[in-house]
C-alpha cells in the first residue's frame, strides 16, 4: 500500500470514528440531562402520532431515550451497523440517516397508537439494517451483496422485531425505519449505476 494510500486510509478511518463517537456523544449527553437534570422532560421532543407538535419527533427522537437500559441497548448496534454503512463512503451514511429520519418519524407519526411517544436510535438502527441487508440486491456488486449476507448473519435474528411483539416496543418505528434504508439502497444503487455510465 502506498504512503497517499495509508493516508486517505487513515483520514477515511479518523472521519468514521469521529462520526460515530460524536452520535454516541449525543444520545448519551441527552440521556444524562434528561435523567439527572430535567427528570425525563426531554421525552416530550418524541414523535406524537397524528400531532403537529409530534412532528419535531421525527428530528430529535432518534436522539432521545426513554432510560439507560434502553440507551445501552441501542448503543451496540448502532456502532456496528453505522460503520457498516459507512465501509463504501462516509457519505452513505449521511444520506440513509437522513432518509430513515423522514420516512421512519412519518411512519411512526402516521400509525403508532394515539397517546404514545415514541424515542431511541432504534428508528436509525433498522434504518441502517434495511440498507446493509438490501444494499447488495440493488448494487449488485460482490462485496455489496457478501456484505448483506455478513449483515443477515450477524443481525437477521433483528427482523422479528419489524412485528408486533412486545409492550412498550415501537415495532413501527422498527419497520419505517427498515423502509427507510431500504429506500436509501435503491436510491444510492440507482445514483452509482448512473454515474458509472458515463
Amino acid at each position: 500500500m502506498s504512503q497517499n494510500s495509508k493516508t486517505a486510509l487513515r483520514a477515511t478511518l479518523q472521519s468514521q470514528f469521529s462520526i460515530i463517537v460524536s452520535f454516541l456523544a449525543i444520545f448519551w449527553l441527552l440521556e444524562i440531562l434528561d435523567a439527572f437534570v430535567f427528570r425525563g422532560s426531554l421525552d416530550q421532543f418524541g414523535i406524537y402520532p397524528r400531532s403537529l407538535e409530534g412532528l419535531r419527533g421525527i428530528v430529535f427522537a432518534p436522539f432521545l431515550h426513554a432510560d439507560f437500559g434502553h440507551l445501552i441497548a441501542n448503543s451496540v448496534p448502532f456502532v456496528v451497523l453505522a460503520w457498516l454503512v459507512m465501509l463504501q463512503e462516509v457519505s452513505d451514511f449521511w444520506i440513509v440517516t437522513i432518509i430513515t429520519m423522514v420516512v421512519g418519524g412519518l411512519g411512526v407519526w402516521l400509525i403508532a397508537p394515539a397517546n404514545t411517544v415514541t424515542v431511541g436510535a432504534s428508528i436509525l438502527i433498522f434504518g441502517y439494517l434495511g440498507f446493509l441487508l438490501l444494499r447488495g440486491w440493488f448494487q449488485k456488486n460482490l462485496a455489496s451483496i457478501v456484505l448483506s449476507i455478513v449483515v443477515l448473519v450477524l443481525y437477521g435474528s433483528a427482523l422479528w422485531g419489524l412485528l408486533p411483539g412486545r409492550a412498550g416496543v415501537s415495532w413501527q418505528g422498527h419497520l419505517f425505519g427498515f423502509i427507510g434504508g431500504a429506500i436509501a439502497a435503491w436510491l444510492i444503487a440507482r445514483e452509482k449505476h448512473y454515474y458509472s455510465k458515463n
